[in-house]
């Protein structure tokens, strides 16, 4: 799927490979930054606590959302992030989208997420997610339709559902 941004970017998405392995945990460690700073630790446990992290997160999507698409996002032909879609019989599970702090509040996740919306409601069915209550994503994902249906403590569940 190739795409523009309204600043004439290009973004595509790719397939992720093992060879994408190192960008990802670059990518896992901007998404944490903010995080990891508050905590005050040196960069040495910082690097420990990301690495058990990052691999935590990865071996749960590879058991919980086993067949899911793993893409990176492209934007004028360099990684700039990633996305994490399942999809079954019953829903559109959007599992995981990250961009790389310097890509972020441009418009490009609110137009992967868009494209995402569009595939659901040709197969009429829910896109759903998790998203940290922190995370200014959640906006986001109200602005796009996107309605609160759980909430675990520290994520809400959102749906969006095409309408009839």
């Amino acid at each position: 799927m190739a795409m523009e941004t309204a600043t004439n970017d290009s973004v595509r998405l790719r397939r992720a490979t093992a060879d994408d392995e190192s960008f990802l945990f670059e990518l896992y460690r901007s998404v944490r930054a903010e995080e990891m700073a508050a905590w005050g630790l040196d960069s040495a446990q910082q690097e420990m606590i990301l690495k058990l992290q990052f691999t935590a997160q990865q071996r749960h999507y590879d058991i919980a959302f086993a067949g899911a698409d793993h893409q990176i996002i492209i934007l004028n032909e360099q990684p700039a992030g990633r996305i994490m879609v399942y999809r079954s019989e019953s829903e559109v599970r959007l599992v995981d989208i990250a961009l790389l702090s310097e890509h972020r509040g441009k418009g490009v996740g609110a137009m992967i997420v868009s494209s995402l919306i569009e595939e659901s409601r040709a197969a009429s069915k829910p896109v759903t997610l998790h998203v940290a209550k922190d995370n200014r994503a959640a906006r986001l994902y109200e602005r796009l339709g996107f309605q609160i249906t759980g909430d675990t403590g520290s994520h809400y569940k959102m749906e969006w559902w095409p309408k009839d």
